[in-house]
């Protein structure tokens, strides 16, 4: 991998060896960067909505990667191990999905939806115990030891490229990019999206106008879910475990690229996401390693000091 031609030509054998390690940072900031802005999504299109700040969001993404383990082995056990990984994958990626959706929904109808109209401190004060009671739920329910995630990619370099990718990488960078650009699509151009978007700028006025807020809402939630899900699945390829607390940093972290893109704004999330993941990984490989979980917070204090509404965010509004 350290020879070749393109950028590994025509340099002395340690900068041939910098350059591998500088772009196999790269390549793990983005592959990490990637999860955190599709939770960033999450958070961000829940607080556009309502304005609540979902802390039982990482908990949806911890349950994501256990599904991915159930509907593994309910797929093998159905005799689907020879199908082609991509059909595998998408029916491993829907089973999850649709796993967390359904605790999503079920968490907005009973612990955010009866308190909408309550001070701001009580539904965070919900979010909170939510998270909690997820963590604790699956504990009893499936252990506090790791469990094994199985993989469908090879986690080592692809010998048919010229940079440090593995297969699990490039993967996990497609498929978040894809659903960054499906959710774009769709909130900028189906009648859907354009509904969640009136109900974040004013849910009186939409209501009057004939839009279900309550439901709109709850799709918030789902979409919210399915990014989650999918972000669970991924990681638990790429890190071969999962464990009931997984959810706790990673929460952190995505809500941290949140509010540096700007709490609401989804391009915001999805730049802040990448931003904090590159810088994660390209701290922790040139700087102070035992030190990479606070790069993440580091950088989110200074940008909110030169501008405290985040990267893409704007005072006046919140979408």
């Amino acid at each position: 991998m350290l020879t070749g031609t393109g950028i590994w030509s025509h340099a002395s054998p340690d900068k041939i060896r910098e350059r591998y390690v500088f772009v196999q940072q790269l390549i793990n900031g983005l592959t990490v960067g990637a999860i955190y802005a599709l939770l960033a999504l999450g958070y961000s299109m829940v607080y556009g909505v309502l304005g609540l700040i979902n802390f039982a969001h990482g908990e949806i993404y911890m349950i994501g990667a256990y599904s991915g383990i159930l509907y593994f082995h309910l797929l093998t056990a159905i005799g689907a191990a020879g199908w082609p990984p991509v059909s595998f994958l998408l029916l491993l990626f829907l089973g999850s999905a649709v796993t967390a959706v359904g605790y999503a929904v079920f968490l907005e109808q009973v612990a955010y939806r009866p308190l909408r109209s309550a001070r701001s401190l009580s539904p965070l004060i919900s979010a909170i115990g939510a998270s909690v009671f997820l963590q604790n739920y699956v504990m009893l329910t499936q252990g506090s030891a790791d469990l094994v995630f199985p993989t469908l990619f090879p986690n080592e370099p692809l010998s048919w490229t010229t940079v440090p990718i593995s297969g699990v990488q490039a993967m996990m960078m497609f498929t978040s990019f894809s659903l960054m650009l499906a959710l774009h699509l769709f909130v900028t151009k189906t009648r859907l999206g354009k509904g969640i978007r009136a109900v974040a700028q004013d849910k009186t006025m939409a209501a009057l106008c004939g839009i279900d807020v309550n439901r709109l809402i709850m799709l918030t939630f789902a979409i919210g879910a399915i990014l989650a899900a999918g972000a669970g699945v991924m990681v638990g390829m790429y890190n071969g475990t999962v464990h009931f607390s997984i959810g706790f940093m990673v929460g952190l972290k995505a809500f941290a690229a949140a509010v540096l893109g700007g709490i609401g704004s989804l391009p915001g999330a999805m730049v802040g996401g990448i931003l904090l993941g590159l810088v994660e990984s390209l701290g922790s490989a040139y700087l102070v390693s035992e030190f990479k979980d606070g790069f993440a917070f580091c950088l989110l204090i200074l940008v909110l000091i030169v501008k405290p509404t985040g990267l893409f965010g704007d005072a006046t509004q919140r979408s």
